[in-house]
């Protein structure tokens, strides 16, 4: 294995994009029960017309010449090829920060904050909140590719092994979603090395009816919304955690059912009323779309769950790392402070009257704020 860190550039060949505006016209669309809206899943009407926006007017070119404004790097880490953003402060002092996206997301969660985050003073912020900002892509998605038998524990020992290799000493971490699993194991993983972390999930913090108390609002609307994914939300869960295989066929084949799957996901876990695009752009979420599609991460990034189911529910590893939380009222899930307190190390809680799962897309302001006030204190 090398510890070469090797510049990386996107350069879509344009056969691919051909490919899928070939595969989006010849799309063969399935008929629908009128008026029933997103009750049965993502509506015919709205997909045929964000699929035909997608064919006809989304700029793939211009929204790779964005991500392509970032530096970008590989390296080979376990085996893998390992693709992040490496964003460099022009304050020495900055604090390094990596951020993980989770699935269904990528890189594009994070795209508003690198600039604030990195350099505040130009965004209205102090000089003294300043991170040296990486962003990796989790083994398995988009442009780290395909992967077979990578787990969130894994992915965690990658980022300490690029954190190293990249001359971080002390560093910070935030998380959502995969990524706030995987930062999790961070900090039991390179607790020497990891000064603190900022996640927006924390699944082992959930309560049911049966440990709720529910004489406490929020713990009450923690087991109302516990019960909606059980009941309605999570069958995309358990068809990943048990058949990831047989899904992919269809993800990897068609456009239309990558966007659908995909997007569903942004309209039931957002703060959204109508649509996705009342919370998140929709030139990004299509972006976020294409990564899957071009790089066919839709099996592989489904394996997480595979690889995961076997330790759903159980208790998490304690952590004395400082763990700061930002509930965001539109989440799929809500953490419960006194169970997250029993195996980590709470410093912070923060709840938002505003934004959903993917926090960093939608609300990039709050999730830039919470991000400085969480680590000031661990600069030093």
């Amino acid at each position: 294995m090398t510890e070469q860190i090797r510049p990386f550039r996107i350069d879509v060949p344009q056969e691919q994009l051909d490919d899928l505006n070939r595969r989006l016209d010849a799309n063969r669309w399935p008929d629908a029960v009128p008026g029933a809206g997103w009750s049965q899943g993502i509506p015919l009407d709205y997909t045929r017309e964000l699929a035909d926006y997608w064919r006809t007017t989304y700029d793939w070119r211009a929204q790779e010449a964005r991500l392509n404004s970032f530096p970008q790097f590989r390296t080979e880490i376990d085996g893998h090829d390992l693709h992040f953003i490496h964003v460099r402060s022009a304050e020495s002092d900055a604090l390094p920060l990596v951020l993980t996206h989770g699935w269904p997301g990528s890189i594009v969660e994070f795209l508003e904050v690198i600039g604030p985050l990195t350099d505040p003073v130009t965004h209205g912020g102090n000089a003294a909140d300043a991170f040296h900002v990486i962003v990796p892509t989790i083994p398995g998605y988009g442009f780290s590719g395909p992967a077979i038998g990578w787990s969130t524990t894994r992915a965690a020992r990658a980022w300490a092994e690029l954190m190293r290799r990249l001359g971080y000493d002390r560093y910070a971490a935030h998380g959502e979603d995969t990524g706030a699993a995987i930062t999790r194991q961070l900090a039991v993983i390179d607790a020497e090395h990891l000064v603190a972390v900022h996640l927006t999930d924390i699944a082992s913090a959930t309560v049911t009816a049966e440990t709720a108390d529910l004489d406490d609002p929020a713990e009450r609307r923690a087991v109302e919304l516990a019960g909606r994914y059980q009941y309605q939300l999570g069958a995309y869960a358990m068809l990943q955690a048990s058949r990831p295989q047989t899904l992919s066929y269809a993800l990897t084949d068609s456009p239309v059912g990558q966007l659908a799957w995909i997007v569903e996901r942004f309209k039931d876990w957002t703060d959204s009323t109508d649509a996705p695009e009342d919370a998140v752009d929709r030139d990004a979420m299509l972006t976020n779309v294409m990564i899957y599609w071009l790089n066919g991460t839709a099996g592989s990034s489904a394996r997480y769950y595979y690889e995961g189911a076997a330790t759903w529910g159980k208790p998490e590893p304690d952590t004395d790392v400082p763990v700061a939380v930002a509930v965001l009222p539109h989440n799929i899930g809500t953490p419960i402070r006194r169970i997250a307190e029993q195996n980590h190390n709470i410093v912070r809680w923060t709840e938002f009257d505003r934004g959903g799962h993917f926090a960093a897309m939608e609300e990039p302001d709050l999730i830039i704020d919470d991000l400085r006030a969480t680590f000031r204190d661990y600069r030093a």
